[in-house]
């Protein structure tokens, strides 16, 4: 682990050497310097964790210098412990709305000064942890005001916490990756493993190799051991994105690991312990891939412990506007291309198009525009969509198949009957003559939360 650095700055020598030396006692890269004008030179060569800065220096004072530090991105400032003979309690509140994390008066106490400086070391640590959490976690950020996408990020903040596994329901393009991506970022797992496997893409003859690692000479082209993502995940979340197209064979082993936590890489005797958290996804409807045959039904109830919605983009057409200016702010930095903007004609254009690819298809079209159009005021004309894809804004093509009109009459007709009983699922149930049970599964398949009124339909 790498030693705090700390800098002194003070223009009394005796100070400095005490100063340092107690300091270099508990561990810390201690330097010292006598002006304020030093020290700042010193930090733009050198990171330091903490500044102990007397106020009162010779030239630039100690608030001024204060001031020029918190002037400097987080990452390169150290946290300031202010250090005066002659404080008061208003320079005191100065230095600390100034940012200063802490305040010592001379006569120095050794003691304190260990304390605060072991406090301040720690309170940068965590400042920085922080900074990277949010960057980390800024990609998977769930965009859109729709009810929809309100609805799916207070499922998320209310499910991220928990080990439970997840099924994100959803069309191609829609962002089920996104979603698994901010529920993992959101949980205890977040400083763990994401690992991602796409069953779609991966030949079935490789997938049991994929997913649990297999072991030299096991079959042809094993030249070597190799370490499946059940095992790289361990500790954190394994995405199984598009599961429905995973065969039966390898479903069964899947549905194994999920009770035991425990698998044999192909080709092993011995097995591997670990301790993952499963995200699955998928475009397809599982209940009609059991009854045809294609999806086990108990490996289905495994993975549909949490159900997720993520709706399409012309379900959400109001959504469309914030997105199209997210997607052209982020490739216009990526690209060193001034910011776009978007006139209503190109917003109403935008929201008449049905979109069969969804986000995916918004997304792509951005990176085109500010590829492709040096003006930063784009118009209806420079979008190019395909005008057999458009519908009007008054009445869009909801619905891409008859699967979607199933549902869409399933959710519209369950909200009906729960704003008939008050929102009291038993009641609803009885109207609906199903189980209370039954209906709460077709509620969480459907993205129906128990408090939604047929208003939100």
């Amino acid at each position: 682990m790498r030693r705090a650095r700390v800098l002194v700055v003070d223009d009394e020598p005796g100070i400095r050497e005490s100063l340092c030396g107690v300091l270099e006692d508990e561990g810390y890269l201690i330097e010292a310097v006598a002006t304020a004008e030093e020290a700042l030179e010193q930090i733009r060569r050198c990171l330091y964790e903490v500044v102990l800065l007397d106020i009162w220096l010779p030239g630039m004072d100690g608030i001024e210098a204060l001031a020029r530090i918190q002037e400097m991105p987080e990452a390169d400032r150290p946290v300031v412990v202010m250090i005066s003979g002659h404080g008061t309690i208003e320079t005191a509140v100065k230095a600390t709305k100034m940012g200063a994390f802490d305040f010592l008066e001379k006569p120095l106490s050794l003691q304190r000064v260990c304390v605060v400086v072991k406090n301040a070391v720690e309170h940068r640590r965590l400042a920085l942890e922080v900074g990277r959490l949010r960057e980390s976690a800024e990609p998977y950020r769930i965009i859109g005001e729709s009810v929809p996408m309100k609805a799916l990020r207070r499922q998320i903040a209310l499910m991220a916490g928990t080990n439970g596994r997840v099924l994100i329901y959803g069309e191609s393009g829609t962002g089920k990756e996104l979603v698994a991506h901010a529920i993992h970022a959101m949980s205890p797992r977040a400083s763990e493993p994401f690992v991602e496997v796409n069953c779609a893409a991966i030949p079935e003859d490789l997938i049991e190799s994929e997913l649990f690692g297999h072991r030299k000479g096991a079959f042809t082209g094993a030249t070597e051991d190799k370490i499946g993502k059940f095992q790289r995940a361990d500790g954190g979340t394994l995405f199984l994105d598009e599961v429905g197209d995973m065969s039966l064979k390898t479903q069964a082993k899947v549905l194994r690991v999920l009770d035991e936590q425990r698998f044999e890489p192909v080709g092993a005797s011995e097995s591997v312990q670990v301790d993952v958290r499963v995200i699955a996804a998928t475009n397809k409807n599982l209940e009609e891939e059991i009854e045809r045959g294609n999806f086990r039904e108990d490996l289905f109830y495994r993975l549909n412990v949490i159900p997720f919605y993520v709706p399409p983009l012309r379900e959400r057409r109001e959504d469309i506007p914030l997105l199209a200016d997210y997607f052209l702010r982020q490739f216009a930095t990526a690209y060193g291309r001034k910011p776009k903007e978007l006139t209503p004609d190109a917003y109403r254009l935008l929201q008449e198009y049905s979109w069969p690819g969804n986000v995916r298809e918004l997304k792509n079209l951005m990176e085109r525009i500010v590829i492709m159009y040096p003006q930063t005021r784009i118009e209806a004309r420079h979008i190019p969509l395909s005008t057999s894809r458009r519908s009007s804004a008054r009445a869009p093509e909801r619905f891409a198949s008859l699967e979607e009109v199933r549902r869409a009459a399933e959710r519209e007709y369950i909200l009906k009957k729960l704003e008939e009983t008050g929102g009291n699922v038993t009641r609803a149930a009885e109207l609906l003559g199903l189980e209370r049970s039954h209906l709460y599964r077709k509620m969480r398949a459907l993205g129906i939360e128990p408090g939604e009124r047929a208003r939100n339909a």
